[in-house]
């Protein structure tokens, strides 16, 4: 077992040799104080929400078809999410700025030219685009806040390296709870109006935490138990987590910044946003309620569809080699959906276009590496499946979403671990469903409950 160890004085003293990090926070202006611009809004949201549900509260909101019902609350509008909206045709927008535009005015890192997650964490809990001054601000403030206690750093290194990493992920934040500020608040008695300011620690606390336990997961599991390093108060939230992971690749690292800002959010109604937001509205802490999403984010019909899509192109190469021709291409597309099994990638529960995210990593491909047998692969596959998917008749939406390229540009750059990758996507996805959770206690939203029918009593509706 001690090959799979690293200690917790490496890990908690790494930042205790940062005194760098208490200068800069010293020199941080209320501009760039995200709590204090916060702070600022969350009055004025209040009003306007109050004033809204005040004149248009009766007001109804669609139609509920007894399909919806039995199919999975599909389409019913039911929630409120201020951070994302996702359109069938257009695809997500963040507070209403699409991902080019995200790309195009996020502030970046020096010779950058992705968008660091920082930025758009404050476009996602502010609405505001962020200077690059808020942007750098965040870095700081997340490498300040990154130490791990030490008894969740002894339960990481315990686990076995064959415990899947999710199972890991999801552990070691559960522990984190230990933490919790606002657990602590709610037990001493806190108003209620002064839940969010509490939310915002833990918030801040787990995001710029989740990077140090994703690369222990994956020092430990793939790397022999290799230490992850220390954290450096002067790169960014993504650079220190490539450079924990062991990866020093200048492309790698533009990558994940990518990656990290574009599988953020994806409005209200996923399975890991719907149920951090439900868990939440218990109040439980932030802790417990991402780590309840990222149990939903663990399922195949979510987090570990981008697993299955390499696997599909694996096979594609084992039966056809690394240059199919069309013909022999469309042969196996047919053969497999003619088995009953479907083309991974493809599809979406909401969009009806190709996804926006699937084509800002394609951009990329294309930019770093355009010759890659299994980006071109890729590539042919788009050009194949949807009209095949047409003619069956029988879909919605026959273009890629964005797990259909993800797991290509992470295989090129060497990270070749599969059942790794939907811990990446945690991470990411803590931006927005944490940012959503400190906006459901600054607006004060109750607990979640819906009503439910039985079959015999929606039958005895109806006929009524």
């Amino acid at each position: 077992m001690a090959l799979f160890r690293i200690t917790a004085l490496r890990v908690t003293e790494t930042h205790k040799a940062l005194p760098a990090l208490s200068v800069l926070l010293r020199n941080a202006s209320e501009a760039t104080d995200l709590k204090a611009v916060l702070a600022k809004k969350i009055p004025q949201e209040q009003e306007r929400v109050k004033s809204f549900r005040k004149a248009h509260g009766a007001t109804k909101v669609g139609e509920v078809t007894v399909d919806m019902m039995y199919g999975g609350m599909r389409g019913i509008k039911g929630l409120v999410c201020e951070t994302s909206v996702l359109d069938a045709d257009e695809g997500i927008r963040f507070r209403g700025y699409s991902i080019p535009e995200c790309q195009k005015l996020l502030p970046k890192a020096k010779g950058g030219s992705e968008p660091l997650p920082e930025g758009l964490f404050w476009l996602l809990i502010t609405g505001d685009i962020p200077t690059q001054e808020q942007s750098n601000a965040i870095s700081v403030e997340w490498a300040s806040r990154a130490g791990l206690p030490s008894h969740v750093v002894t339960m990481l290194n315990n686990f076995p390296p064959s415990l899947h990493p999710m199972s890991q992920f999801s552990a070691a934040v559960t522990a984190l709870n230990s933490e919790s500020k606002f657990a602590k608040a709610y037990s001493d008695g806190v108003h209620k109006t002064k839940y969010w300011e509490y939310v915002y620690e833990d918030s801040m606390d787990l995001i710029a935490k989740l990077p140090v336990i994703a690369a222990t997961i994956y020092r430990n599991t793939y790397k022999s138990g290799k230490g992850i390093g220390a954290i450096d108060p002067h790169k960014d939230w993504s650079a220190n987590f490539c450079q924990m992971l062991g990866y020093d690749n200048a492309e790698f690292t533009e990558l994940m910044r990518l990656y990290l800002t574009i599988h953020s959010d994806h409005e209200g109604g996923n399975v890991s946003a719907h149920t951090v937001h439900l868990v939440g509205s218990a109040l439980s802490d932030p802790y417990l309620s991402f780590a309840a999403g990222m149990n939903g984010l663990a399922g195949p019909l979510h987090g570990l569809a981008n697993q299955e899509v390499l696997i599909f192109l694996r096979k594609i190469q084992a039966a056809l080699g690394d240059n199919p021709t069309d013909d022999k291409l469309k042969e196996f597309i047919w053969s497999t959906l003619k088995s009953g099994q479907v083309v991974p990638g493809y599809g979406h529960a909401v969009l009806r276009k190709t996804d926006p995210r699937y084509t800002c990593q394609r951009e990329f491909a294309q930019k770093h590496l355009p010759k890659d047998p299994m980006f071109k692969l890729v590539s042919q596959v788009y050009k194949i499946v949807p009209p095949i998917l047409m003619e069956t008749g029988k879909v919605k939406n026959p273009w890629p979403n964005v797990d259909a390229h993800s797991g290509v540009l992470l295989q090129y750059y060497g990270m070749t671990e599969m059942n790794y990758y939907t811990v990446l996507f945690g991470v990411s996805r803590a931006l927005g469903v944490l940012a959503s959770l400190v906006w459901d206690r600054a607006l004060g939203l109750p607990i979640e409950r819906p009503k439910s029918m039985s079959t015999d009593g929606l039958m005895k509706a109806l006929k009524a």
